[in-house]
Parts: structure tokens; sequence; C-alpha cells
């Protein structure tokens, strides 16, 4: 027996609409992915950074015939208007916030999307993204799909720091997130430079407990801090946790922590031991 389709309302996210001729042009040389892919039917995932490269605020990019449309989240869409149009200048764009007239939604097991939809672009097994005018018929509760995305070890905002998270620490390198060759955008000197260098010394990675998760609470790994507690349901979570600490044994207070890598995160390689050189 196939798996039942599932379609989920996802209340804490709202639409920010971008319209005017300079739309794709403007929000090009502010966010990690390249604008340009975006079209109907085809969504892109992307960031706004801080100047100094450090993560404000995440998103899905959608294209209609003469707006983009961002899938965003409710509590970051006023500081979200409020950093763009900093940068309008005389850019021929309009920013409205349209939370109100778009319930955002996601489907997977088999959902098929109509309307204003695309396939998530981080991952296929993620399923659909869909922008429609009202809750649709048969949805479910949020819940539903934090057990989907937690399962899957996708991170969200709910997850992230602002002004203090990296791109890569967050997986938006291995999610299809960053467009590598489209340019100068805002912060893009640090993102480029923690890929080319190795910088990354932490990671967003799920994890699982053999018992319920606290509420929140650092991570060990003996007398060590490791990490810390992010998202979670029940014994299932997602955690920031340092690289070098990934094999040793990891406790949230009495509770001990399996990490649970998804196949598409890629760890940077240990580095291969120096050779002395002989006498």
């Amino acid at each position: 027996m196939g798996l039942m389709a599932q379609l989920a309302y996802l209340p804490e996210r709202g639409v920010i609409e971008i319209g005017g001729i300079d739309r794709v042009a403007f929000l090009q040389g502010l966010v990690s992915n390249d604008v340009t892919r975006a079209a109907p039917g085809h969504c892109i995932w992307s960031a706004l950074l801080t100047p100094q490269g450090r993560y404000r605020a995440e998103f899905f990019i959608f294209a209609t015939d003469d707006t983009l449309l961002l899938d965003a989240p409710r509590i970051a869409i006023p500081d979200i208007i409020t950093r763009l149009s900093r940068f309008r200048l005389r850019s021929k764009v309009t920013l409205t916030d349209r939370s109100e007239a778009f319930a955002v939604h996601a489907g997977w097991d088999g959902y098929v999307a109509t309307g204003i939809a695309s396939p998530d672009p981080r991952l296929e097994a993620a399923g659909f993204r869909i922008l429609a005018p009202a809750r649709l018929d048969g949805s479910a509760g949020p819940e539903t799909y934090l057990a989907h995305r937690l399962a899957l070890g996708l991170p969200d905002h709910a997850d992230l720091e602002p002004d203090t998270t990296l791109l890569m620490e967050a997986g938006f390198g291995d999610l299809h997130g960053i467009d590598w060759d489209k340019g100068c955008y805002m912060g893009q000197e640090l993102t480029a430079r923690t890929r080319y260098r190795g910088l990354v010394k932490r990671r967003l990675i799920p994890v699982e407990a053999g018992s319920e998760l606290p509420e929140r609470g650092s991570i060990t790994a003996g007398e060590r801090e490791a990490g810390d507690l992010r998202t979670h349901s029940g014994r299932r979570g997602l955690a920031m946790l340092r690289i070098d600490q990934l094999d040793q044994p990891l406790r949230i207070g009495t509770i001990a922590l399996t990490p649970a890598l998804p196949d598409w995160l890629h760890l940077p390689a240990a580095p291969a031991p120096i050779e002395k050189a002989s006498a």
C-alpha cells in the first residue's frame, strides 16, 4: 500500500509581495540565491543576510507574471520589509505584506499541488510548497509538517539565530539555498569564505533521544559543551552541534542523544595528518 498524501497548513508562515519592473534585479543583489531562477511552478529557497554575512531570515521565492511572492516566517516579515526597503532607493519596486491574502501549505507523500505551487527546492522528499487564497480542505495542522520536517532534518527560521548563524552551519549549501556563481549580494563575502576556507565548526544536525526531549538545554560531550537543542518534538529534534564532538557520547541533561545524519548533509572531511619530513 502506498503512502497517504499529506497536506499541512502552516499558519506561522506569511507572504511578502514584491512588485514593480525592477523587482528581480532589486532582490538579486540582496539574497543568497539566484532570483532569476524563480519561475511559475519553480520556486527557490534563499536567505537574507546582514552586511556582515550573518543570517536574518529565510524564504521561498515564487514568481508570477508580474510579482515575486516570498513565503516567509510571519514573525520575520516586518523586519524583512524594513531591511529590504532601505535598499530600494530609486528602484521601481513595491513591498507589501500579503499574509492575509494567502495561506501557506506544504504537501508531500504523493500530494499533487495546483495553483501557486512548486516542488520544495531543498529536497525532493520535502514535497511541495503551496500558496492558496484560504486554508485548503483536508489540511492538517502545523504539527504534522513539523514531524515531516524533523524526519528529513530540514531547517526553519525557528532553528536559526538572527545575527549569529552562518548559512553553511544551517545547511543552505547542501539544500540549494545558495548560488555560488551569481555574483555579489549582501553578506556574500563571509558566506563564500566559510565554504572555501573550511571555517564551519558546527552544523544544524538531526538528533534522536531515548526519551522525550526537554524544552531546551545545552548538549554536552563528557565535560565539554557540544551544542544546543533547537526545534524538537517528542524524541526527535534538531541541534546545533560542534562537528568535532559528533563522535563523542552526547547528552542533554541525563538524556542520551544520537546524531541522525541525513544523506543530504555533507560534513567537512577531517584534515589529513601532517607527515614529518625525514631527517
